[in-house]
C-alpha cells in the first residue's frame, strides 16, 4: 500500500478509536442474524469467514424514497454512479472493481443482464425488500462468473411467518411530488406459509442532465425538462412443509419502471421501459441428521425498452442447481453443489449468437478447530465457447480471545464476457469480438475486529488483481471492437466502528481505494475513473421514547472522469437527517431530508443529482 494511504489509513483509525468509548448501532444486535450468501448455507453473522454486511429492515425503512443504489453506496466499499434520477441506468463500484464484477442476486437467483453484464437498478423498489447481504472479495469458487468485486444477495420481503396472519403498509409523500405506497401480508400455518407484498411510486423528478460536462464541453444529449418515472412491483412466497424436515417453496419476484432520460432536443420525450423478475421454486428435504438436499429451479429476465432509439434488449436464464449438505461433525460441513446456467438474449439488435450455457460443480467447507474458524471451496465451470474456468478461495479466522479476532484470506474470480462483448454486430463504427478471454482477478485479504458489549470495531486490507481486462471501445483498428488489453490493481483499506452508550448509537467507516491502471496506453493516466480514493461515512442516532433523531455525514473524494486523467469531480459532503415517531405499536411515521444544506455535486459527468429533498412516510403494521 503506498505510504500516502497508509498515512489516512492511520488517521482513520484515529478518527474511530473515540468510537470504543462510547457505543451500540443496532447494527451490532444483528450478529444473531442468519445470512445465506457467505457459503451458500444458512449460518449465524457471528460466524462468518470473510467481509460481509447486512441491510435490515430498520435501515430500509429510514431509506424513504431513496434508491436501492443509494441504499448500497451507504455501506463500506460501495460506490455508485447514477445518469440523473433514480429511474436512469446506474452503476456499482464494489472495492473499486468494473460493474460487471459485482454479482447481484435476488432471493439467491442470478440477476445480472447476459448483454451488458449489470442489473437494472431502477427496476427494484426497497419496498420490497426484507434485508440485502453484501459479500466482498472475489466470489467466484461459490457463485461462478461475475463474482470479482463481490456478491450482493437482495432477499424481498417474507414477512413474519411464525403467526397465523401479519400485515402492513407504508404511504409516503416527497419532494418533486414523489408518492410512494406499499402493503403486504404474510402468515403460516398447517404447514403452508405465504407472502404476498406490492408497491407503487412516482414522481415529477429533475433534470437528469446538465448543459455542459465538467470539461466545459456542450453535452448533446442535453434537455431542458424534468425526468420523472412511473414503478410498481410485487413480489411473493408460497410454501409447504409436507413433512418434518421437508419444505417446497415458490418465491416470485416482478419490479417494472417507466423513467424519463435526456436525449438531446431531437428526442425530447426520451423514456425507457425497464423490468427485472426472478421465480424460483426450490425443495429442500432433510433425508437424514447429516444430510439435507436442496434442489432448486430458477427463471430470471431482464427486459429493457427504449422508447428514444425503439430499441429492446432482454435476457432469459434459466438456472437448475443440486447442492447437499453434507454435516460430517458438529463443527465440520462439506457440500457439493452441480449447477446449469442457461442464458437466452432476445434483442431488436441481432446478435451473432444469442445463447450460452454453463455447467458448474462445487465443493465447499466450513468448519472449527478450538479458535480457529476455516472456510474453503473450489468451483469449475464449464462455458459454452470458452470451455472450463477454475477458481478457489480460502478463508481462516482465528479467535485471539472473545473480543479479537484475525483474519485471512485468498480467492480467484472471474467475470466471462457478455453478448455486447463478444456478438455486438457491426454497426458501421465498432462491433464485438468473439476471441475475447475471460477476465480473471486474485483477491488476498487481511482483517482485524473487536467485539466487547456494545462496541465493534473493524479493519479489512485487501488487493485484488484483475488480468485480461476489457477494453470495451479498442479503436487501434477498424472498426473499433473489444479487447482484452488490460491489468488492474484494486487495493485499499476500510476502517469501520460502531457503538452505543444509552439510546445514542454511533457508526462510521472510512474506505481508502487505490484503483491502479497497470498498463496505461499513451495518453492514458494510471487511476481507473469514477472511483473516489477516500469516502467516509459518519452517522448518529438518539432515541427520546417514542421518537428517534439521527443525522448521516458522508464525504466522498474526487474523481477523474477520462482516461487520461485530466479532468476531475470535485469532491464532496452531505449532511442528511432522519426522524421517526412511533404513536403506537401500529402506527408510526418516518421523515428523511436528505442533503440539507443543498449541495451541488456531480457523480457522473453531464449529469444532475438531487438537490435538498424531504420524504415523509406513514407507516403501519398488524
Amino acid at each position: 500500500m503506498p505510504p500516502i494511504c497508509m498515512r489516512r489509513t492511520l488517521a482513520a483509525t484515529l478518527f474511530t478509536l473515540p468510537l470504543a468509548a462510547t457505543a451500540q448501532n443496532p447494527a451490532v444486535q444483528t450478529l444473531s442474524d442468519i445470512v445465506v450468501t457467505a457459503s451458500r448455507t444458512p449460518e449465524a453473522l457471528s460466524d462468518v469467514v470473510g467481509d460481509i454486511t447486512v441491510v435490515g429492515p430498520q435501515e430500509l425503512q429510514a431509506a424513504g424514497a431513496d434508491s436501492l443504489a443509494e441504499i448500497l453506496a451507504r455501506q463500506p466499499g460501495v460506490q455508485f454512479v447514477p445518469s440523473g434520477g433514480l429511474q436512469t441506468t446506474t452503476t456499482i463500484f464494489m472495492r473499486g472493481t468494473n460493474s460487471q464484477h459485482t454479482l447481484v442476486l435476488i432471493d439467491g437467483m442470478r440477476a445480472n443482464g447476459s448483454t451488458n453484464g449489470t442489473i437494472h437498478f431502477p427496476a427494484i423498489d426497497p419496498a420490497m425488500i426484507e434485508r440485502i447481504e453484501i459479500l466482498r472479495g472475489a466470489a467466484s469458487s461459490l457463485y461462478g462468473s461475475d463474482a470479482i468485486g463481490g456478491v450482493i444477495n437482495i432477499i424481498t420481503r417474507k414477512g413474519e411467518q411464525d403467526r397465523p396472519l401479519s400485515a402492513w403498509a407504508n404511504f409516503g409523500y416527497g419532494t418533486d411530488e414523489t408518492v410512494k405506497s406499499s402493503a403486504g401480508l404474510s402468515g403460516a400455518g398447517a404447514g403452508w406459509d405465504y407472502s404476498l407484498s406490492t408497491s407503487a411510486a412516482r414522481s415529477k423528478g429533475f433534470n437528469a442532465t446538465r448543459p455542459f460536462t465538467s470539461d466545459n464541453q456542450s453535452n448533446f444529449i442535453y434537455y431542458p425538462d424534468r425526468d420523472g418515472y412511473h414503478q410498481h412491483a410485487w413480489s411473493g412466497t408460497l410454501g409447504y412443509r409436507w413433512a418434518t424436515g421437508h419444505h417446497i417453496g415458490l418465491t416470485a419476484y416482478d419490479g417494472y419502471i417507466n423513467g424519463d432520460f435526456d436525449a438531446g432536443y431531437s428526442i425530447p420525450d426520451a423514456y425507457a421501459l425497464t423490468r427485472q423478475q426472478s421465480y424460483s421454486l426450490t425443495s429442500t428435504d432433510q433425508f437424514t441428521n447429516s444430510w439435507e438436499s436442496v434442489l432448486r429451479f430458477g427463471f430470471s429476465k431482464d427486459a429493457y425498452d427504449d422508447r428514444a432509439y425503439q430499441s429492446t434488449t432482454n435476457s432469459i436464464k434459466r438456472n437448475f442447481s443440486w447442492q447437499n449438505n453434507l454435516q460430517l461433525h458438529p463443527d465440520h460441513r462439506i457440500s457439493l453443489l452441480v449447477e446449469r446456467l442457461e442464458e437466452r438474449v432476445q434483442s431488436t439488435t441481432e446478435y451473432d449468437q444469442t445463447a450460452r450455457d454453463t455447467n458448474a460443480v462445487a465443493m465447499m467447507y466450513k468448519g472449527r478447530v478450538d479458535r480457529l474458524h476455516t472456510q474453503a471451496s473450489v468451483r469449475n465451470d464449464h462455458i459454452t465457447g470458452y470451455g472450463n474456468q477454475t477458481t478457489g478461495s480460502v478463508g481462516l479466522d482465528l479467535d485471539l480471545n472473545r473480543a479479537w479476532q484475525i483474519g485471512v484470506g485468498a480467492n480467484t474470480g472471474f467475470h466471462a464476457p457478455t453478448f455486447n462483448d463478444l456478438y455486438y454486430p457491426f454497426d458501421g463504427f465498432f462491433q464485438g469480438n468473439p476471441d475475447l478471454k475471460p477476465e480473471k482477478s486474485r483477491n488476498i485479504e487481511a482483517h482485524a475486529k473487536y467485539q466487547s458489549g456494545t462496541t465493534r470495531l473493524g479493519l479489512t486490507v485487501y488487493r485484488n488483481r484483475v488480468e485480461d481486462l476489457i477494453n470495451i471501445f479498442d479503436c487501434s483498428s477498424f472498426p473499433c471492437t473489444t479487447s482484452n488489453t488490460g491489468h488492474a490493481t484494486l487495493q485499499g483499506a476500510t476502517l469501520t466502528g460502531e457503538h452505543n452508550f444509552g439510546n445514542t448509537s454511533l457508526r462510521a467507516s472510512a474506505d481508502f481505494l487505490d484503483p491502479r491502471n497497470d498498463d496505461p496506453k499513451p495518453g492514458e493516466g494510471s487511476q481507473l475513473v469514477r472511483r473516489a480514493r477516500q469516502v467516509y461515512h459518519l452517522s448518529v442516532e438518539h432515541r427520546i421514547q417514542a421518537l428517534t433523531l439521527g443525522a448521516e455525514y458522508q464525504y466522498t473524494g474526487s474523481r477523474y472522469v477520462d482516461a487520461a486523467n485530466k479532468v476531475s469531480l470535485g469532491g464532496f459532503s452531505l449532511v442528511n437527517l432522519t426522524a421517526a415517531y412511533d404513536f403506537n405499536k401500529n402506527l408510526g411515521v418516518q421523515v428523511r431530508w436528505n442533503n440539507i444544506l443543498d449541495k451541488d455535486y456531480v457523480l457522473n459527468t453531464g449529469y444532475n443529482t438531487p438537490g435538498s429533498n424531504v420524504f415523509v412516510n406513514l407507516s403501519w403494521r398488524m
